[in-house]
């Protein structure tokens, strides 16, 4: 196999990764690493990100780390026309959306997600529950007005923008509190979860 992935796949930036990859039904080797499975501070693994963070590729000897330069390289080399728009606003409406996410959602949700998932619950803390619940549920806002009339983020058209904002959003509906209701994003997200390419990445539990 030409295509190699580095990183677990809890990790939410590997899972686009992963997403990405069978949607365009690309064969690939999934190699563990990061988090309890360890093997990311390796001067050979540091060789290939400096930063000793996951996911890493290495497609046929082209090593990119950064999961969303990552989304956008498969997309661009494997799927113009469908993950990757031809059309240049098309495309440019996708890229927006996977920076919003990078950029506001998955900041504003990153403690909610920490305190509730990653943290004993004797050790957690309730204010950094609610601040981060506070600035999540406005941008679930916007995008669910966003979301209305249409299928997807650009439109009628399944995109690497849905890939990115999909995991965060999958991430917050999964984390064991109440959410004020988002009846576009819902169902949005229902649309997302029947995909084949989801199976064995947003079917597994949150941790």
């Amino acid at each position: 196999m030409s295509l190699r992935i580095w990183g677990r796949l809890s990790s939410i930036n590997v899972q686009k990764v992963v997403w990405t990859a069978r949607e365009l039904a690309l064969p690939f080797e999934r190699i563990e690493a990061g988090g309890a499975f360890g093997g990311n501070r390796t001067p050979e693994y540091l060789r290939m990100n400096p930063n000793g963070k996951i996911p890493v590729i290495d497609d046929d000897g082209f090593v990119l780390w950064e999961s969303n330069a990552i989304v956008r390289y498969l997309a661009a080399k494997h799927g113009a026309g469908t993950l990757w728009p031809n059309d240049l606003r098309q495309r440019a409406d996708a890229d927006r959306w996977m920076d919003w996410h990078a950029t506001e959602l998955m900041p504003a949700m990153r403690n909610a997600f920490m305190q509730l998932i990653r943290t004993a619950p004797e050790q957690r803390s309730q204010t950094l529950i609610e601040e981060s619940n506070t600035a999540t549920e406005p941008l679930l806002a916007i995008l669910d007005v966003h979301l209305a009339g249409r299928d997807f983020l650009c439109g009628n058209h399944f995109t690497m923008g849905d890939i990115a904002v999909g995991s965060s959003v999958h991430r917050w509906f999964g984390l064991p509190q109440p959410h004020a209701p988002r009846p576009n994003v819902e169902r949005w997200y229902r649309r997302l979860v029947t995909r084949p390419a989801v199976a064995g990445v947003l079917t597994l539990p949150i941790t």
